[in-house]
């Protein structure tokens, strides 16, 4: 997860009560296997957590979180807002409490591109199990940092996924959904728009305060149609 935050370390580790994540990091700061630094400043001030190069040699993963000095203060940082809103969603559907009948399956983070010959890193890959089967997609969090020019090229590299056989060589499946989840309604219809040039298929659309309250209602437009639509639809 690169970066997190006290909410999210307490979920992740299944900590029973604050006091007890927030004696766990500091401890495990204090032992030099987390790097703490802070975001905002004032009362709103957040302490944020990375593994250190002590900690990811500690657990055998590269070192792959933001390069902020220990103890720093931010004021802004848009790669720990990005990577914040994607961790949200991957602990709202890996430990979050999902509608019955739909189960958890894997979720896959990624730190470089599918392929060599594909340039594409999504911001993570979900499957869902439900009656009627394996839903697949992948998680793309727009902050509104990427010029709609990129939303189209990116469009047309998930289609060379999907068309060219590597999806399927590569994850076992037959077909994939795009998920963009952005962060105004506004900002939405923008890459709807964008995305609309390349292909009416395989990409769904909403906002980040949708996604995190109604993942699988009725919150997902496709990129040409007013009318949002479930996740997964319920079977007739």
């Amino acid at each position: 997860m690169r970066v997190i935050d006290h909410a999210q370390a307490k979920v992740v580790a299944g900590f029973g009560s604050v006091d007890r994540a927030n004696k766990r990091l500091l401890k495990l700061t204090r032992a030099g296997l987390l790097r703490r630094f802070f975001l905002g400043s004032g009362g709103g001030r957040k302490a944020l957590y990375a593994l250190s190069e002590k900690g990811a040699r500690c657990v055998g993963v590269p070192l792959r979180g933001p390069r902020r000095p220990q103890g720093a203060i931010l004021v802004a940082d848009s790669f720990v807002d990005h990577q914040l809103a994607v961790n949200a969603l991957s602990i709202a559907l890996k430990f979050g409490t999902l509608p019955l009948g739909i189960a958890f399956r894997r979720w896959i983070a990624f730190s470089q591109p599918i392929t060599p010959d594909l340039p594409l890193i999504p911001d993570g890959y979900v499957e869902l199990v439900s009656p009627q089967g394996v839903m697949a997609a992948f998680v793309e969090v727009d902050l509104g940092n990427e010029s709609l020019r990129v939303w189209r090229e990116k469009a047309r590299k998930y289609l060379q996924l999907a068309i060219s056989g590597t999806y399927g060589r590569l994850f076992g499946g037959e077909r994939f959904r795009v998920l963009v989840v952005a962060h105004s309604a506004r900002r939405t219809e923008s890459l709807c728009r964008a995305v609309a040039q390349e292909t009416q298929k395989v990409f769904r659309f909403t906002t980040l305060e949708a996604a995190r309250t109604q993942f699988f209602g009725p919150v997902w437009k496709r990129p040409v149609g007013d009318r949002p639509e479930p996740l997964i639809p319920p079977i007739p």
